[in-house]
């Protein structure tokens, strides 16, 4: 079981997706299952983990629309909107839906660096157990330490930090990062995705040597057994094709032991985000 934790898909419509700018028109058209189904079967991915790319409660039932028609697809991270008054029934409506695996928000665009301990975002995490559901950590690294103390708030709560925290790839830059790193996997509750370091380079001037510090970072301070690949498909490819961010997780994971690999590419995204072991779509599980 090979699994892809983190890939994203859309219909594209400008005033949808305001993100995708200047520089990034190769995102700017659909991306859907049949576009990504051959690139990952190419590459041995058997199943994928949609999450979302938009802050709409429409997107997330879209998406799993999609996860029960998709053999590839085989959960959902989804937006809800936590601090919401109807955050409670919201998230039992959706819950319904098996795909449905964690929850998300894009506290990178947030200017406040403490957002995510705001009384109400707060209360809405305290919902997400509750539901089996987990959640994803998007952030930037000067928002590492307020992700420690909501982690450290909820240790019966699952998370995941998304690309690593997004370290400044492009200037080399490993220190504060490093630090902020280790003490948010000191909590074994809290999971890390090797995805999105080739958009954090130069997009067309990066070479693999210039991840090894930070997964090194990540291996030590997560271990083998709470490391997940994720490709962030199709973001990626503003910087490189799908066969060569997997092979760039595939290549640095390769002096481990077999099961520690065959964990970090797929084990450990059907433990954290508990997905059904099967390769039908979700609708016939």
């Amino acid at each position: 079981m090979r699994l892809d934790a983190h890939q994203h898909f859309w219909r594209y419509r400008p005033a949808e997706y305001p993100w995708i700018g200047a520089g990034m028109e190769r995102l700017a058209r659909d991306h859907l299952p049949a576009d990504l189904e051959p690139l990952a079967a190419a590459a041995g991915i058997t199943g994928t983990v949609a999450v979302q790319a938009r802050q709409s409660l429409a997107e997330t039932e879209w998406l799993l629309d999609l996860a029960e028609t998709s053999a590839l697809v085989r959960g959902v991270v989804g937006w809800v909107d936590l601090r919401s008054a109807t955050v409670a029934d919201d998230l039992a409506r959706l819950a319904r839906r098996p795909a449905l695996v964690g929850v998300r928000h894009v506290v990178q665009d947030e200017p406040d660096p403490r957002f995510l301990l705001g009384a109400a975002f707060v209360r809405g995490i305290g919902q997400l157990a509750a539901h089996g559901l987990a959640y994803d950590l998007l952030l930037y690294p000067h928002q590492l330490p307020a992700a420690e103390e909501l982690v450290a708030h909820f240790p019966g709560q699952r998370f995941v930090l998304d690309h690593l925290g997004k370290p400044a790839v492009k200037r080399g830059e490993v220190a504060p990062w490093r630090d902020d790193i280790g003490r948010l996997a000191r909590h074994p509750h809290c999971w890390c995705k090797l995805s999105g370091l080739v958009t954090e380079a130069a997009w067309h001037g990066w070479s693999r040597a210039q991840f090894t510090p930070y997964l090194e970072v990540a291996l030590e301070a997560f271990s083998p057994a709470r490391l997940l690949f994720g490709s962030d498909w199709p973001v990626c490819t503003l910087a490189a094709p799908y066969a060569d961010v997997v092979g760039i997780v595939e290549d640095f994971v390769a002096r481990l032991a077999a099961r520690e690999r065959e964990a970090i590419m797929g084990g450990n995204c059907a433990a954290f985000y508990r997905l059904p072991e099967a390769d039908t779509p979700t609708e016939h599980r």
